[in-house]
């Protein structure tokens, strides 16, 4: 590439030298001929068919410009890496293959690459689920916060990747425990921050909301470490698609992600497909939920600007950006808490998580914001927790406004938690109403308890008994003993 030598280039991945060379030439307009005695071979005797279709992994496709190919060979041989000139370009917008003097294949690109007919198995839409009916109370709300912190869902990983090498070349500038991972850019002082996100239970319940919170929840994690979300990619996990409602919510997650990748201006740029993942159990079968994980990327201008979700001191003020409605329809509350699985799940107004995400990205750039963290799994109350238990540093929440208990347990979407210091609180406070964001004082960080001072009374709880059960899950169900202290 430093060399100037390579007009385009596209590695090899599923269906091998056939995807890559029909999508080259499809995108370029142009037709290609390839000689296939030329291309290297792993083994003798292998047909055109095989060469075409081989997934042999580590290989690439370049053109190259005219005249350039001993000095691109020269490189090549220098890494000791195999080189072959395979075919080339023509403008007959045909694929050609020859093989020991003959043509053994002639087909034009149209239909190979843009215009594929499209594949539309039946399906049967997922009925929208019922309004949720007899909204259960929050009696205490300390001991419900301890249950869900340690729940299977947001127990802390800690066990998992304490084991492993994650600060591999010194690069990671954020641990694992925030909202995105942030590694360095070698050479620079930018960064990138990356994430991976899905919440199947509203996939299954919603399939169209589904797709689009995986989405927009991976963009809001970007958002909250300051990084500006750039692409993703998405991994779609599910059950057999010969099932017409397994084809629907398969169908519906994926109108529901490319609603929101408009809507955000965060294209899916790869994936892949794992389908049929069911169990042969009586009664017709037994799927996964609908998963269609997303990871995303983002940069960072200046790595060193990066946000993180641990409360830093006591005394700063606590904003809620954006707007709450008290949500609590397919929550993890309401399955953890009260064993029920009903209602819709939140819906997202792609609109205004545009603002609030590219509020909170402003606000880190400028330095207002000392700690961000996104509402999600868990509501208000588990993001303020994973803050305290990050930073080490508790908070006392005094609403502006009363709500039910049960609500500080929703999972209202496009929310995020922050931290600011008084200084710079009028400052955030003018941004917000310039940007059209609602934000509400919730309350300040202090000691080491989480303290809420309700209109129905007050529920505390200490930073030791959430860490204790935070900590405790994974190690308790490997066998393994102790917790440890990951405030530092």
């Amino acid at each position: 590439m430093a060399s100037d030598a390579i007009v385009a280039i596209q590695d090899m991945g599923a269906a091998g030298l056939t995807s890559s060379s029909v999508e080259m030439a499809s995108k370029g307009g142009v037709g290609i001929e390839l000689v296939m005695d030329d291309v290297p071979q792993r083994e003798a005797g292998m047909t055109p068919y095989e060469m075409m279709l081989s997934e042999s992994q580590e290989r690439m496709l370049m053109v190259l410009k005219p005249g350039r190919e001993a000095e691109a060979e020269a490189i090549f041989r220098k890494w000791e890496l195999d080189f072959a000139v395979i075919g080339r370009v023509t403008d007959t917008g045909r694929m050609v293959l020859k093989w020991q003097g003959e043509t053994v294949c002639d087909l034009p690109l149209g239909p190979l690459a843009d215009e594929a007919p499209m594949y539309d198995r039946p399906w049967t839409p997922t009925p929208a689920p019922a309004p949720l009916a007899d909204e259960p109370e929050c009696v205490d709300l300390a001991a419900d916060l301890i249950r869900l912190m340690a729940s299977p869902d947001l127990a802390s990983r800690r066990w998992i990747w304490e084991q492993y090498d994650h600060m591999v070349g010194a690069d990671t500038l954020q641990r694992p425990g925030g909202d995105a991972a942030v590694v360095r850019v070698h050479g620079t002082g930018k960064a990138l921050a990356i994430t991976t996100d899905c919440t199947p239970r509203y996939c299954f319940a919603d399939p169209v909301e589904g797709g689009k919170q995986a989405i927009a929840e991976a963009w809001r994690n970007l958002n909250a470490v300051g990084a500006t979300p750039l692409a993703a990619t998405d991994c779609l996990n599910f059950g057999n698609p010969q099932r017409p409602e397994i084809m629907g919510k398969f169908v519906g997650c994926i109108e529901g992600m490319a609603e929101a990748c408009r809507a955000l201006d965060f294209p899916i740029v790869s994936g892949n497909v794992s389908l049929y993942n069911e169990s042969k159990a009586t009664g017709g079968g037994s799927s996964i939920l609908p998963t269609p994980a997303i990871g995303g990327v983002g940069l960072l201008a200046d790595g060193a600007k990066a946000a993180t979700i641990g409360f830093k001191q006591a005394g700063d003020v606590l904003m809620l950006i954006g707007a709450r409605r008290g949500h609590v329809g397919q929550s993890l509350w309401l399955r953890e808490c009260h064993g029920r699985e009903d209602g819709p799940p939140p819906p997202i107004d792609l609109a205004a998580e545009r603002r609030a995400g590219e509020f909170v990205r402003a606000e880190i750039a400028r330095g207002a914001l000392t700690a961000v963290h996104d509402v999600s799994d868990g509501g208000i109350a588990v993001a303020l927790a994973e803050m305290a238990l990050a930073g080490g540093v508790g908070a006392l929440i005094q609403p502006n406004r009363d709500m039910p208990t049960a609500h500080w347990f929703a999972e209202d979407q496009g929310l995020y938690l922050a931290t600011v210091d008084d200084q710079a609180l009028l400052a955030f406070l003018q941004a917000a109403s310039a940007a059209d964001v609602p934000v509400e004082r919730i309350g300040r960080t202090i000691g080491r308890r989480l303290i809420f001072e309700l209109a129905g009374g007050d529920h505390a709880v200490t930073l030791d008994a959430l860490r204790t059960a935070h900590e405790g899950f994974f190690p308790k169900l490997m066998g393994s003993v102790g917790v440890v202290d990951a405030t530092n």
